[in-house]
């Protein structure tokens, strides 16, 4: 079972030499206690060969970013074993971008960093087997599993996948036909704030957004960041209802709160032909739509109401006849 624990904290360790001593601590990590199935968790996680086992231990440190799938997107260990009431510690290594750390039950998560030392702290209180996820990199491997207590005979983890599929896979015809990292769409519905990464690992490159394609719920503010890798990139709606501006600085952001029911795509406008595209699937709106949100038809319908205007003062004019002014306010 998955269990949210209330405990948690946060601290940023400066040093350089902080960081290394964490990733010490994994080195010497005991050999791998049990190769266990988590109910495919771990089916495209190249690191994963087993659950340590660290029981006896108060404080278990874990590597972000350390080197696996293809790069340094990897936890080290992929998977522990502990005590009730053990801290783990996630300690950034600072290579492979922008990290995260995401319970996939929602029951603890991190900030991104890319900071090397940088560390995040959950104390594990109750039995369990807590799934978890870099979300930048998750499709690409990232992901991690802690059992708290003994390892369960099937070590089936019970937390739900955080992306899975919700409902049918849009159509999003063409779109995606050249889109390397693509897949499938991720749902993140049930959150206020979606993190989308810019510059991600695909495409022959850093020309990926990460995840490429995800549901959210109506109301949901969605944030791009920028990794600094890959070069300058914007978001630029592909109908023009939202475009960021074009940068290469790593942790830029751009925000947008969907509204409205739809499908909005979008892309980098230096690296469209290349595979550099995304979606935005609001609720369960209708693939086919990519309509404004609120605001936007707000901003149409007032540009609407100025052209009538314009139109029947042109059509005054010809007839002859002066439209009516409203009376002017008395002066003192």
């Amino acid at each position: 079972m998955t269990h949210r624990s209330p405990a948690l904290s946060r601290r940023r360790v400066l040093s350089g030499a902080a960081g290394l001593a964490a990733a010490g601590v994994v080195a010497s990590a005991p050999a791998s206690a049990q190769q266990a199935d988590y109910d495919g968790w771990f089916g495209n996680t190249s690191n994963y060969d087993g659950t340590v086992d660290k029981r006896g231990e108060e404080s278990v440190t874990i590597t972000v970013g350390a080197e696996g799938n293809g790069g340094n997107f990897a936890f080290a260990p992929a998977a522990v074993q502990v005590d009730p009431g053990t801290t783990l510690v996630w300690g950034w290594s600072g290579k492979g971008n922008t990290h995260d750390v995401v319970a996939a039950d929602g029951g603890f998560q991190s900030e991104m960093s890319a900071e090397a030392g940088f560390t995040f702290e959950h104390t594990v209180e109750a039995e369990g087997t807590y799934e978890y996820a870099c979300r930048p990199h998750k499709q690409m491997g990232m992901k991690g599993v802690v059992v708290v207590g003994d390892l369960p005979e099937s070590a089936s983890g019970s937390g739900a996948d955080a992306d899975a599929e919700t409902g049918d896979e849009p159509d999003y015809g063409d779109w995606f036909n050249n889109v390397g990292n693509y897949e499938k769409t991720v749902d993140r519905t049930g959150e206020d704030e979606v993190t989308v990464a810019v510059g991600a690992p695909g495409n022959d490159g850093a020309l990926a957004f990460d995840p490429p394609a995800v549901r959210v719920d109506p109301g949901t503010t969605v944030v791009w960041e920028w990794t600094g890798d890959g070069g300058h990139h914007n978001v630029a709606a592909e109908d023009g209802s939202f475009e960021s501006e074009l940068t290469d600085e790593a942790g830029f952001t751009f925000e947008r709160t969907m509204t409205e029911a739809g499908v909005r795509k979008y892309a980098c406008t230096p690296h469209t032909n290349m595979g550099m595209r995304g979606a935005v699937v609001v609720g369960d709106g209708d693939p086919a739509a990519s309509g404004a949100d609120a605001g936007e038809m707000l901003a149409i319908g007032g540009g609407l109401g100025m052209i009538g205007a314009l139109f029947a003062l042109f059509v005054a004019g010809l007839k002859g006849v002066t439209p009516e002014q409203p009376p002017n306010p008395q002066r003192t």
